[in-house]
């Protein structure tokens, strides 16, 4: 049992953050479970895993897929019996704009995907979370859902609830071996990040590279902290 790599499941793992994180994990020897919507950018990710000797699970799912979740989650508990690790990458940005004129549409398709999908997740691979003999989980989330900013209210409206409710679970577990924490990015050159900020310039902001090895710490055997919000701005500023 000792000598199998860790099972780590990583939402959003086409492109961006989850990307990197896909790929810092197989580096270090995880058998990493990728999901993402788009097959073609998962084969991309996979052919990339395959050149650095490893191999990777792809699962093209869009998380609206209330069906697909729950056999994702058989799947993973009668194949694997375990899941050592859940990163819980996958997001919309929504529609930014006057909250009065975002439409119905956009608002619950930003819900579904960045709060309701991860509850979802939580119910079907939780079981097989706590048959891991060290499993963690890690929810992304962004600075708006502490301080919410005009014109994002749906998108900031979902990461927080999505706080809220990991914070609680954390806390329903916090004398078990599950270790669930928060993780912010913060400014992080990605294509969401150009979409919501096109006037910035992407290079005085950290690569997904830079943020997502900080990101896979929080899934490994070695970490111990559970029910924390933890922000990868203040990682590097204590460490300079």
């Amino acid at each position: 049992m000792t000598d199998q790599p860790r099972l780590v499941l990583v939402t959003g793992a086409s492109r961006g953050i989850g990307r990197a994180a896909a790929l810092h994990l197989a580096r270090q020897g995880d058998l990493v479970i990728a999901i993402a919507r788009s097959k073609a950018a998962l084969e991309k990710l996979d052919d990339e895993i395959r050149a650095m000797g490893n191999e990777a699970i792809l699962v093209p799912m869009d998380l609206k897929d209330a069906k697909g979740i729950d056999t994702l989650g058989k799947v993973i508990a009668d194949r694997f019996g375990r899941l050592d690790g859940f990163v819980a990458n996958a997001g919309i940005l929504g529609t930014l704009g006057p909250l009065e004129s975002v439409g119905p549409r956009s608002f619950e398709e930003t819900i579904e995907i960045n709060l309701t999908a991860n509850w979802r997740l939580i119910s079907v691979l939780s079981p097989s979370l706590r048959k891991s003999p060290a499993p963690r989980a890690v929810f992304v989330t962004s600075s708006v859902a502490a301080k919410p900013v005009a014109f994002w209210g749906p998108y900031q409206a979902s990461k927080a609830g999505l706080e809220a409710m990991v914070m609680g679970w954390a806390d329903e577990t916090e004398n078990m071996g599950l270790k669930i924490n928060i993780f912010d990015p913060g400014g992080t050159r990605t294509d969401m990040r150009a979409k919501a900020k096109p006037g910035e310039d992407p290079m005085t902001l950290p690569s997904p590279d830079e943020v997502a090895a900080e990101l896979v710490k929080l899934v490994s055997t070695d970490e111990t902290r559970t029910g924390q919000r933890i922000a990868y701005r203040q990682l590097v500023a204590a460490r300079s």
